[in-house]
């Protein structure tokens, strides 16, 4: 086989890679135009990286996904108003961390539950780039299936990891629950707590997890599994759904 042909069935079978499991639907977001959007961040040598997402609930409060906080919350801090993580931007805010309340009954083994509040250490001053985001309460409707819903993040853009500088968004459609809770998509790991969304080609990936899904301008989810297989059919995004612990963040956010 000729060194040419080569050539192009390498790049071809690359082509197919990232048409397939990479996200293709998302595009960088207007500045500023998600100004709830949180980049949850943690020391790494001199200097912060972006780990997960959040989104701005109150002026001392973020919602964000509990698996981001498996070993705790030290040298971890909160940016807000950011749209490029890492160029100077006079709109930013960046916050200590008091403390993690992560849902009680979050399991490590599926994600069911995977919910948590991050206090942070003083209120918000609010600007056109830094306001917290309404959420679903419990006597809301939910999103039904084939309905949009959007997301965004700073999270990878293909699974070979590459991120973004700057803020992405996502629209996506809610899939059907007996089409995810199918052994040959979730099975069983998929619960009456969560709510899987995707479109071809469309998917939330890792480092957007803890980021909003929004369904009329509301904050209906929360980006939990952020895939390890980003875009895959069988696979599509999973999302903690908010309408299911009002009472537990009524009860959180009076701490």
């Amino acid at each position: 086989m000729g060194c040419e042909r080569r050539l192009f069935l390498t790049a071809a079978l690359l082509a197919v890679f990232l048409c397939s499991d990479a996200i293709t639907g998302g595009r960088e977001a207007e500045a500023h135009s998600r100004p709830y959007m949180a980049s949850l961040q943690v020391a790494d040598g001199g200097r912060m990286k972006h780990e997960c997402g959040g989104f701005l609930v109150a002026d001392q409060w973020v919602m964000s996904a509990a698996h981001c906080f498996l070993s705790g919350s030290d040298g971890r801090k909160v940016v807000l108003g950011a749209h490029s993580l890492s160029e100077p931007e006079d709109s930013k805010q960046t916050f200590d961390i008091v403390e993690v309340f992560s849902h009680p009954d979050f399991s490590t083994s599926n994600y069911d539950n995977d919910i948590a509040l991050v206090k942070l250490d003083r209120p918000i001053v609010a600007s056109d780039a830094v306001k917290s985001l309404k959420f679903q309460r419990d006597q809301g409707a939910d999103p039904d299936t084939d309905q949009e819903v959007n997301t965004a993040g700073w999270g990878s853009l293909n699974n070979l990891g590459s991120r973004p500088d700057k803020l992405q968004e996502l629209v996506i459609a809610v899939m059907n629950r007996v089409r995810c809770g199918r052994s040959d998509y979730y099975g069983k790991k998929f619960t009456k707590n969560m709510l899987c969304a995707a479109s071809t080609r469309s998917d939330t990936c890792d480092g957007d997890s803890g980021g909003p899904l929004l369904y009329n301008g509301l904050a209906v989810g929360i980006t939990s599994n952020g895939g390890k297989k980003c875009g895959s059919s069988r696979k599509p995004g999973l999302y903690t759904t908010i309408s299911h612990y009002s009472q537990w963040i009524d009860k959180t956010m009076t701490q």
